[in-house]
């Protein structure tokens, strides 16, 4: 554990941290899976991936960098992304430049990464290095698995084997090539409140599996997999904002099979049909998203004819997010590994109660936080941490006359005083049964320390609840 001198400086900067959190964010969106490239063919994955840079510690950053009379030149953030192991030189990667957008947020996206036919992995990595225009690294962050496909494929899908199948409440980007043309991709987005088919940028739907006998202000979820012909909503991952509901069907040759009920693939070219309407399906025309009426088919009542643009081509997305803070100290070194915390799990109870904190890139050099109240850490592996949850009593004297529970988030701390944040909370529960009613209190008065003490004892037996704030 840190000295006692260091601790409490650390601690005030950690309670300055809680009341005015400076995080800064790395965003990173990919594609689940991409598809390989043959000879001299390049298949540049699509949708291409993007970095999102947000968070109030950027700026904060910004104006540590001017005040070394670095201008506004050494702040800018630039990168490289490529492909994990095969090759770490900089030619094999992609140069990123970020732009700032209306929201603030720096935006950059590599369209030129691709896999040979030479990487016989079947599971890779994206590997994106940060850096200032200064030259200082900011550090090394890592996509989540992406699976490798010949391509897409054109048997039925069966749920033996669900790696490529798509399930209910998962992540997807859709997108439409008109005559099979790269240069003439567009993505399905969201901007201004609006449902745009952008050219630039793409946005990650939850695509959500719903009875079908249902309207849009009432739209129970159901679990599965989704299967052409199922009610389906969609909804963007960054605004909220739905489409109404949709029967998603499969395409074959620009024409809706309106009898097909088989699994949705990774890949699949599909449109969606508005419920309730005649034959009225989500359509783009060139940046606008419109409805389009398909025609029936007059030889074969199962199939409607399509256009280009009601024509989609389905993947599902991940999303990983790296969060730090540098406001503690004036940090030269990189801020990563960054860890990313999945899960808690907690042991005993009282006095000796024990938590596991469960993820990705840990390492000996960080400490569990209980809001501003240090734990005595151990390491255990870069997926485990083990910690001592502190008592109540470490939150001051206040916390004696609480009767509710308390929640305090769950930071972890590098030993040079970098932050990383986390979507985790922990909750001390006092038993109910435990705490003396008001009336008792008045009994005694002049017993008030030793009662004070024996609440304390009986608060600090407590349960303990761990759960994650979305």
């Amino acid at each position: 554990r840190s000295n006692p001198y260091q601790a409490n400086l650390l601690r005030d900067g950690v309670r300055r941290y809680l009341q005015l959190p400076a995080d800064q964010t790395v965003l990173i969106l990919h594609a689940k899976v991409a598809q390989k490239s043959y000879g001299n063919e390049k298949r540049f994955f699509c949708p291409p991936p993007c970095v999102y840079l947000s968070g109030p510690g950027w700026k904060l950053k910004q104006e540590q960098i001017k005040a070394r009379d670095l201008g506004e030149a050494g702040f800018r953030v630039c990168g490289y992304m490529g492909l994990d192991s095969m090759g770490s030189s900089l030619m094999e990667t992609q140069k990123l430049s970020f732009e700032e957008q209306p929201d603030a947020k720096g935006f950059s996206c590599a369209k030129a990464l691709y896999i040979s036919d030479a990487d016989k992995r079947k599971h890779f990595r994206l590997v994106l290095k940060l850096f200032f225009s200064n030259g200082q690294e900011i550090g090394t962050f890592h996509s989540k698995l992406i699976k490798v496909i010949s391509k897409p494929s054109q048997k039925k899908q069966s749920l033996k084997n669900t790696d490529l199948c798509i399930s209910s409440g998962s992540k997807v980007s859709l997108f439409n090539r008109l005559r099979s043309q790269t240069v003439s991709t567009r993505y399905l987005s969201v901007e201004g409140g609006a449902f745009i088919a952008s050219a630039r940028q793409w946005a990650a739907f939850t695509l959500h599996l719903a009875n079908e006998h249902c309207t849009r202000s009432e739209f129970p979820l159901r679990e599965g997999y989704i299967r052409y012909g199922s009610v389906v909503q969609l909804v963007c991952t960054a605004t909220g904002i739905t489409l109404p509901p949709l029967i998603i069907r499969k395409v074959m040759k620009q024409y809706a099979m309106l009898d097909v009920d088989e699994p949705i693939s990774q890949l699949h070219k599909c449109a969606f049909q508005f419920q309730g309407s005649d034959r009225m399906y989500l359509c783009l025309s060139t940046e606008k998203v419109i409805q389009f009426q398909a025609s029936p088919c007059p030889k074969e009542a199962n199939r409607e004819l399509l256009n280009d643009g009601s024509c989609w081509t389905i993947i599902s997305t991940e999303t990983v997010e790296y969060t730090f803070s540098e406001s503690l100290a004036c940090i030269r070194e990189p801020v990563s590994p960054v860890p990313l915390i999945a899960a808690l799990q907690l042991t005993g109870g009282g006095d000796v109660a024990m938590l596991e904190v469960q993820g990705e890139y840990f390492h000996a050099h960080l400490k569990v936080w209980f809001g501003d109240v240090e734990a005595e850490t151990m390491y255990r592996s870069p997926k485990s941490l083990v910690c001592v949850v502190p008592d109540v009593s470490a939150f001051g004297s206040d916390w004696r006359w609480l009767r509710y529970p308390i929640t305090v988030p769950i930071l972890l701390i590098r030993d040079d005083g970098l932050i990383y944040s986390s979507s985790f909370t922990f909750t001390y529960t006092p038993e109910q049964s435990c705490i003396p009613g008001q009336q008792v209190l008045s009994d005694v008065p002049q017993d008030s320390d030793k009662l004070l003490d024996s609440i304390h004892e009986e608060f600090t037996r407590t349960n303990f609840h761990l759960f994650m704030q979305s």
